[in-house]
């Protein structure tokens, strides 16, 4: 059995209490109006005859109303995954007035079939109430669903915003930390006194670009992946020249892929990890691919990376570590469902991970 989300356990409960509030209003204000046309206050039996037939009436009219909310709900489910739905909002008032119209004739009917006095007329009045009472209620259910959705995106760009600043803080405190500093330093002094000095300033100058860069970022705005490839290539030219001949990088992006919108630093952890468990503890010479490829209405990244089977493995390397648990839990806040992140160890041959977004061009 499915458990339903918290967001449609709240709108099923909302559900039910406009639903309460719409159809018993209707029929108080249906049982008022009849009470004021009465001239015959001695008709007790037939009286309340009329008034529980109008109450079942009613009941069945929430009943329609509510395969009319289940049929909208299931719309706009399919079109909040196909992107934001306040844009086929229209479509939405198109699809109520048709299904209202639609229902009003059967609601009608179940009324001209259950009384024997039923007149043709009555059948044309009580159809034009029902698409007008469920046309109203359709409005009222979009706008419910509309108000939900709207709050789900506040809470979601709230969260998002403060994922984004620690985001920051954390790229900070891991990519620029004191190590990489110190180690990318050491090479550079270590180079200038082997005599190196076009090496070691092609290295202080990608150092440079980097760090300024990384500290001018918005993390509350994303950025082309251009530019994210961009700063990624000045840090693998650091990591090269530090490596010398035990590394080297390619990066394969088509003009298309290179327009997409992509969250600033994203993929930093990836080439991190790629250098820290790949490069790192081998000797043999590694590779690190950077892909990018857009698949019909979503972007898809992958960084790779050679493994050496001799060389000592950490557990983490397998699997989710820091930086990738950093990297998966900043997509689940900033896309939901519809952002992914995987691994894939290549039977120890290979380290690829995998990152799947909504298309966003820039």
């Amino acid at each position: 059995m499915t458990q339903r989300s918290p967001a449609e356990c709240a709108i099923r409960q909302a559900h039910i209490r406009f639903g309460l509030v719409f159809w018993g209003g209707a029929f108080l204000a249906s049982a008022v109006l009849y009470v004021l046309k009465i001239t015959d206050f001695t008709a007790y039996a037939r009286h309340a005859m009329y008034l529980a037939e109008k109450f079942l009436r009613y009941g069945s009219g929430w009943l329609v109303a509510s395969a009319i909310s289940y049929a909208l709900f299931r719309l706009h489910q399919w079109a909040q995954r196909r992107g934001p739905a306040e844009s086929s909002l229209p479509v939405f008032i198109v699809v109520a007035f048709i299904i209202s119209l639609a229902a009003a004739p059967v609601w009608a009917a179940w009324g001209y079939a259950t009384q024997a006095a039923y007149q043709w007329s009555n059948f044309i009045n009580e159809t034009a109430l029902g698409a007008a009472l469920f046309f109203g209620w359709s409005c009222l259910f979009i706008s419910l669903l509309f108000s939900f959705e709207l709050n789900d995106r506040e809470r979601r760009l709230a969260a998002a915003r403060e994922e984004a600043l620690s985001a920051q803080m954390r790229a900070l405190r891991y990519q620029i930390n004191p190590h990489f500093l110190f180690n990318t330093l050491n090479s550079i002094a270590g180079l200038i006194e082997e005599g190196s000095a076009a090496q070691a300033g092609r290295m202080v100058l990608s150092l440079s670009t980097f760090l300024r860069t990384t500290l001018s970022l918005d993390p509350l705005h994303d950025v082309p992946l251009a530019d994210e490839l961009a700063l990624q290539q000045d840090y693998l030219a650091i990591e090269r020249e530090r490596y010398c001949d035990r590394m080297d990088f390619t990066i394969d992006a088509p003009a298309e892929a290179l327009q997409a919108l992509v969250p600033s630093l994203l993929l930093q952890p990836l080439i991190e990890n790629a250098i820290k468990h790949g490069v790192g503890p081998s000797l043999a010479h590694t590779r690190i691919r950077i892909s990018a490829r857009r698949r019909n209405e979503r972007l898809w990244l992958a960084v790779e990376n050679d493994l050496d089977a001799n060389a000592p493995r950490r557990t983490e390397a397998a699997g989710f570590g820091i930086g990738l648990r950093n990297v998966a839990e900043r997509i689940r806040v900033r896309f939901g469902e519809a952002g992914a992140l995987r691994v894939d160890t290549g039977s120890g041959t290979h380290f690829r991970a995998e990152i799947e977004l909504p298309w966003k061009a820039a």
